[in-house]
């Protein structure tokens, strides 16, 4: 069943950044945030397969990382490494936010539906904002590499009881343990900025990366608090589903997807003059018998 929003209109917001912005953005508060996650976690029981299709490729990427850092003597990165995923997750979580997006309007909705993200007029401006966030992880990986280095040098940890009692017994390690946490708050908070509503927004309304970044910057502004809190939800539940080798991810990341679109929708007003697509028509039932012709739909369309 469609998800229903309420259609409250408030006055045009004035310009920001010198520019006319026609997307309006509403005032939200901690009840918003919970209702958001409660529709994620409702979209994520409707197609559970699916998403776990979608994301079950970061804990894997994490154990695949876990052994890489313990081969190579890299261990001080895996911490780096793994919180570093909540700056691009933004952007990995696209085919997510289609799959709410159909569910919400009463489409169908299968795991294949997801690539129809790659179909998107903006998904050029899409792909320019995954770059910029994919640079902004970079920089944070070296970022927490000189941190590293300058705490303890360049000599590599003998084993992970060893680089554990660096850290935690040591004032040298308390301090990195500090300062990384405070340089990556700083990198959190400048991902949250510019992406917590601009992915939505470009699938859904089409706009261009320059408008999508002013009008997250904007709703930040105007819901400073709720924010932050939006974004303490994101880390803690990244935490929680990172313990357990990181398989917990694959739950915690569909959830967080899907109610990052639902948490756009509450941020956002709906646009006044929606563009009007052709409805898709429903998709058959399919069978063991039709294969492999069921790879050629087109083929069913011709005559006897």
């Amino acid at each position: 069943m469609a998800t229903q929003y309420s259609d409250n209109i408030v006055k045009p917001e004035p310009q920001v950044f010198g520019t006319p912005n026609p997307f309006v953005i509403r005032k939200i508060g901690l009840p918003d945030l919970a209702e958001a996650l409660r529709l994620g976690w409702e979209d994520f029981k409707a197609m559970p397969s699916h998403a776990i299709v979608l994301c079950v490729i970061y804990p894997v990427l994490g154990l695949v990382l876990f052994r890489l850092v313990l081969g190579y003597s890299v261990l001080p990165l895996l911490f780096p490494l793994a919180a570093g995923f909540t700056l691009i997750g933004p952007f990995a979580a696209l085919g997510l936010y289609e799959l709410s997006r159909r569910r919400e309007r009463g489409e169908e909705a299968a795991a294949w539906d997801a690539i129809h993200v790659l179909r998107s007029p903006s998904f050029g401006a899409m792909l320019g904002l995954g770059t910029l966030l994919l640079a902004l992880f970079v920089t944070w990986i070296a970022a927490a590499d000189a941190i590293y280095i300058a705490t303890f040098g360049h000599a590599p940890a003998a084993s992970i009881p060893d680089f554990v009692s660096r850290v935690l017994t040591t004032a040298e390690g308390w301090s990195l343990i500090i300062v990384g946490c405070g340089v990556g708050f700083l990198f959190a908070v400048v991902a949250l900025c510019v992406s917590v509503v601009s992915f939505p927004l470009m699938l859904d309304r089409h706009a261009n990366a320059i408008d999508a970044i002013r009008t997250s910057l904007r709703a930040v502004m105007k819901n400073p608090f709720a924010m932050a809190a939006w974004g303490l939800i994101v880390a803690v539940l990244l935490v929680i589903g990172s313990l357990p080798f990181f398989v917990g991810l694959a739950i915690v990341l569909p959830v967080l997807g899907h109610a990052t679109w639902h948490l756009y929708r509450k941020v956002m007003e709906p646009d006044p003059n929606p563009p009007q697509e052709r409805p898709r028509p429903p998709k058959g039932h399919r069978y063991a018998a039709d294969f492999p012709a069921s790879l050629f739909p087109w083929s069913r369309e011709r005559g006897p």
